[in-house]
């Protein structure tokens, strides 16, 4: 069968073949390959990885810009350095790579500041200042430049391994260079992901002369060769999750290896076979010796699949959830009222499944945003109620977070997102109610709120979404021009001290924030001279 690979991909293969070394695709990059020939998948994956002969010194003599900084023979060379070392071209966009540009949000907040894009962009050309225009510009440029480093994969390049004794369940005691691809090839976790692909260096020497376009070059079955020692090939057909050998000592050298076949049944969608299956939930135990760093790498990874609900009832099944987010099992058999019609562990996996959102932690706080709901269960009048579970789930999704080593700023994040997930409008709620509930948020978080109410009402059994919703949407649009911090007053704490001669200190912040919340009510009130008037009367107020 005919397979598409990448130029720059045939570029290190030819690299190495030409310097007398053995080269190989290798891993995952061959699985997604032949998945989009067997399964018709769209994807054909960017994360290419090799396997030689030549050692790391040996590598990086080849490819001076790469990096080398860890024990396990891998080097590193980002795409940019490559096509520079080799005087290839940037890749072609092609329909295949099209899904990757940047696309546009439901609320376009992701990077708003102080002349809020979205409405500047629907003022007429003419009415720009050319200041506005030029910062325009550069943050329209900061938004492609930072998408698409985000999906900048480097190149990884790994000598022939054989590992020592795993001691610990987490990583083995010694590496030493292996002498054959069969031999790397039998380390590895699952059969799907030890396959190899050697590709003909004669095919690969008549296409460097022609100096090809940098785009997937088609390779037809008799210009490349697919190592397959472990009828991965079949179990991909299959669709089906088997490791190398046998599973308990597999999971028992490194029990990340269980997390990974959950992740690799979610994210292509294939059964985990049963004996697979039942080593996991054998050796479940030992999911405890591995750090939440990498527990939460592949966590993360199932929640942002095609299939996050089912990625949970599996973690459940196996024992696993225990170790990760073991809250999430007392909403088992919590019953709800109103529109609900099952219980709390239920809804919360439905909403996750239905969240619209593709990142983690947006998915992560939709999976966790009635976690407090069985500690604040009460029965009033017959009826369910979980009074305050948004305050006290935020909490506790925030202790989640930490567990999970998330950064600060995510961690903030979910801290927001379930915090103020049962936000609520009606339509006589005034501007300045819409603004205050925009700051509470944040710029920044409003459309992950908007994706983590519609992943709750779906997974309500609720329609998408309702008037009152799209009726808020539009008017926090319309609010997008006025004052949502102190900084967008339009005095600083330097007029305050040069025009009231005021000293440094305490009191003008306070005064500042004074004036912003009367902003906040009346936006009006944001000129040079208002503000001024008002600081002046409220310190001859002060000073009676």
């Amino acid at each position: 069968m005919k397979i598409s690979i990448p130029l720059e991909v045939l570029a290190i293969l030819h690299t190495l073949q030409q310097a007398g070394y053995e080269a190989y695709i290798v891993g995952g990059a061959v699985r997604d390959l032949l998945r989009v020939t067997l399964h018709g998948s769209k994807d054909p994956g960017k994360d290419y990885d090799f396997t030689t002969n030549a050692t790391p010194d040996q590598l990086l003599a080849l490819f001076p810009e790469g990096f080398y900084e860890n024990t396990f023979g891998t080097v590193s060379i980002t795409p940019e350095h490559l096509r520079t070392q080799l005087n290839l071209a940037e890749p072609e966009v092609t329909e295949e790579t099209e899904h990757l540009q940047p696309t546009t949000r439901i609320i376009d907040l992701a990077h708003a500041s102080k002349i809020h894009i979205s409405l500047q962009n629907k003022k007429p050309a003419d009415e720009h200042s050319s200041s506005d225009q030029a910062k325009l510009d550069t943050q329209e440029k900061e938004l492609h430049s930072s998408a698409k480093a985000a999906q900048v994969v480097p190149y990884e390049i790994t000598t022939f391994r054989s590992d020592g004794i795993y001691s610990d369940h987490r990583r083995p005691e010694s590496v030493t260079w292996g002498s054959s691809l069969e031999e790397d090839l039998d380390r590895r976790d699952f059969t799907i992901n030890a396959m190899a692909i050697s590709v003909s260096d004669t095919f690969l020497k008549q296409l460097f002369t022609e100096n090809p376009k940098n785009t997937a070059i088609e390779i037809s079955a008799e210009n490349y060769i697919l190592y397959d020692p472990h009828s991965g090939q079949q179990d991909l057909e299959n669709y089906c999750i088997t490791t190398v050998r046998d599973p308990n000592q597999r999971f028992q050298e490194d029990a990340l290896r269980m997390l990974r076949a959950i992740r690799f049944s979610v994210q292509l969608n294939m059964k985990i076979a049963a004996e697979t299956f039942h080593a996991i939930e054998t050796n479940h135990e030992l999911l405890a010796h591995i750090s939440y760093e990498r527990i939460r790498d592949e966590f993360l990874k199932m929640l942002v699949s095609e299939f996050p609900k089912e990625a949970i009832e599996l973690l459940d099944q196996t024992r696993l959830l225990q170790y990760i987010v073991p809250e999430l099992l007392d909403a088992k058999g919590v019953q709800q009222g109103g529109h609900h019609t099952t219980d709390v562990w239920t809804h919360s996996l439905d909403a996750l499944a239905a969240c619209p959102s593709e990142d983690p932690i947006v998915r992560l706080a939709t999976l966790l945003h009635d976690i407090s709901k069985p500690e604040t269960f009460a029965l009033v009048n017959g009826q369910p109620t979980f009074y305050n579970h948004e305050i006290l789930g935020s909490r506790l999704a925030k202790k989640i977070a930490r567990r999970l080593r998330l950064s600060n700023a995510d961690t903030d994040r979910i801290f927001t997102l379930v915090r103020f997930h049962m936000f609520y409008y009606q339509p006589d709620h005034t501007d300045a109610a819409i603004r205050r509930f925009m700051r509470n948020v944040g710029l920044e978080n409003i459309d992950d709120i908007l994706d983590v109410r519609e992943g709750d009402r779906l997974g309500s059994g609720a329609r998408k979404t309702s008037w009152r919703l799209e009726e808020m949407k539009q008017r926090m649009i319309e609010q997008l021009n006025q004052p949502m911090d102190v900084t967008d007053l339009a005095i600083d704490g330097t007029d305050l001290m040069n025009e009231l001669q005021l000293q440094p200190g305490p009191v003008i912040g306070k005064l500042l924030h004074s004036l912003f919340e009367q902003v906040m009510e009346d936006p009006a009130l944001n000129t040079r001279e208002k503000l001024l008037e008002l600081a002046r009367a409220q310190v001859a107020s002060e000073s009676k």
